[in-house]
């Protein structure tokens, strides 16, 4: 008999034995990204040990997403801790990088 028939009987003599075949198991497939890394960080740019700057649309808006991630049994994934700044916000920030690098040296 084949391994992929199982035997179902109702009674305790083999006689009325009937044969269906086992439902094969699915694979469970991982989804893998367009990134070539593991980790997908790839496309991201490292600020520090796990925070990361990403540009990406959300809802036909691009977002500049300032990050700070964690480790969730080997897949990197976003934390609560960050900052989406809109395209607007990213300007007006650029703008002020003088600015702020002074009152860096201030201190």
């Amino acid at each position: 008999m084949p391994k992929s028939k199982a035997t179902i009987s109702d009674s305790d003599s083999d006689s009325d034995v009937e044969t269906k075949p086992k439902a094969k198991k699915q694979k469970q497939v991982e989804k893998k990204k367009a990134a070539t890394k593991d980790d997908g960080t790839d496309d991201m740019i490292q600020l520090s040990r796990m925070r990361y700057v990403n540009v990406r649309d959300f809802k036909g808006k691009v977002l500049v997403d300032i990050r700070e991630y964690y480790d969730a049994g080997g897949e990197m994934k976003p934390g609560r801790k960050g900052i989406s700044l809109s395209r607007e916000q990213w300007e007006r920030l650029k703008e002020c990088v003088d600015e702020i690098d002074e009152k860096i040296a201030e201190m």
